[in-house]
């Protein structure tokens, strides 16, 4: 890119709904963030619902297209399968590698992106789960993809995840062509943890070559004055918090017997500590419910803003990473548990991007099933709790990090190419 500065940076987002997933709360921390380092900014987003951000910032809901062809055929197909009661999608997307809903979805957006574009000089394509609309929609048009960036959060497709993932999707060729073209196509490329830059590096090599590291970026909240705090939750004692999804590789067997084998150890702590499990659960529900233990609280989905606001009052954040060898994300949480300044109970791999930035000499870090070192590190925790010391995380080059310094750095490396 020529210009020494971009002025305007236009930003194709599948949601800005921070309330639907962790990525759409990354979504909106980078937006609202790049609009700080004094860009001018417009969002377009899919996220079915009008969405006002902080700052005034220009948001376009885009509307789904109910004229195309694909529309009708995912419609017809939703009819067919509900009175037949038969399932098409895995024949129909192992022929057309997505389903019509998708391909509806993203002719809807690149229809709304060609309509809005106006001379940008940076287009930034966000997407959530493992969807990437955004990035397809792109695909559609070649005259923009000179100034495309495009933001990479996970890996892609399914089957590209470490163990223990091992799912493989539906019209998974279609699926690893798609993004060999994002690959080759996007003039930049973005990953949230250099880890996955190289993780994803290894299937799609030129992404080695257009991609620079954007970590998650920090989230602040609005609505502080409005939040109450969950009723379980005990300010006086020594808390620690796990917030987010227990997804089906997270298991927290681990981390409760070493909470458990913590409290054995330490008698007194049954009446001035808890564990607090906030988040979806349902595919641990069956071992959570044989839990029964007054100083450990289980609960479903509770509003960011809540949660945000909760890992300040706590005394440890908790990091639960799947037993693997290998974790290449960043944690959507991880930037509020830096700016949270609590200390960080990190579960999970050796080579692991979290692991990585907390770096070789932080203590409380363990693998997600070894109970012993969980309950050691927990009870060095409660200790240093006891005597009021080392009570912060106190890393200022984190918190830098997940902010706009990084965030300016990083962008100037595409501004001045």
């Amino acid at each position: 890119m020529k210009n020494n500065t971009v002025k305007s940076v236009l930003i194709l987002s599948e949601s800005i709904d921070v309330n639907d997933s962790s990525g759409s709360k990354a979504n909106v921390a980078l937006i609202n963030n790049i609009y700080k380092l004094g860009y001018k900014v417009k969002v377009l987003h899919y996220s079915r619902k009008e969405i006002r951000l902080d700052n005034n910032i220009e948001c376009v809901n885009i509307k789904e297209t109910k004229f195309f062809i694909n529309y009708l055929l995912s419609r017809t197909q939703r009819v067919i399968s509900r009175v037949l009661k038969v399932d098409m999608s895995n024949f129909l997307e192992n022929i057309f590698g997505h389903s019509f809903t998708f391909f509806n979805d993203t002719k809807s957006i690149s229809k709304a992106l060609k309509e809005h574009y106006n001379s940008e000089d940076l287009i930034i394509t966000l997407s959530k789960g493992a969807s990437f609309r955004p990035h397809y929609a792109m695909l559609k048009l070649p005259k923009l993809q000179n100034k495309w960036l495009a933001y990479v959060h996970d890996p892609y497709p399914f089957h590209y995840y470490p163990r223990p993932y091992n799912w493989v999707e539906k019209g998974y060729k279609f699926k690893e062509a798609f993004f060999r073209e994002v690959s080759e196509k996007a003039k930049y490329s973005a990953f949230p943890s250099l880890l996955l830059k190289e993780w994803m590096g290894s299937y799609y090599p030129n992404f080695l070559n257009t991609g620079v590291i954007i970590p998650h970026q920090n989230i602040e909240s609005n609505k502080l004055a409005d939040i109450n705090l969950p009723n379980h939750f005990n300010a006086t004692k020594f808390s620690l918090l796990h917030a987010g999804n227990l997804m089906k590789q997270r298991s927290p067997k681990g981390l409760i017997e070493g909470y458990l084998k913590f409290l054995e150890n330490n008698k007194e702590a049954n009446n001035t500590s808890q564990l607090l499990l906030i988040g979806p659960n349902s595919y641990h529900k069956e071992y959570l419910s044989t839990i029964k233990n007054d100083t450990i609280y289980i609960d479903g989905y509770v509003d960011f803003e809540i949660i945000n606001e909760l890992q300040k009052k706590v005394s440890v954040n908790i990091i639960l990473e799947s037993k693997s060898e290998i974790s290449p994300f960043l944690p959507g949480k991880f930037p509020h548990c830096v700016s949270a300044d609590k200390p960080i109970l990190l579960l999970g791999p050796h080579y692991s991007e979290t692991k990585r930035l907390l770096g070789n000499q932080y203590k409380f870090v363990s693998e997600a099933d070894n109970v012993e070192l969980i309950a050691q590190h927990i009870e060095t925790l409660y200790l240093n709790w006891l005597k009021g010391e080392n009570q912060k995380l106190n890393r200022k080059d984190l918190e830098d990090y997940v902010d706009v310094q990084f965030l300016d750095k990083q962008l100037k490396t595409i501004i001045n190419d």
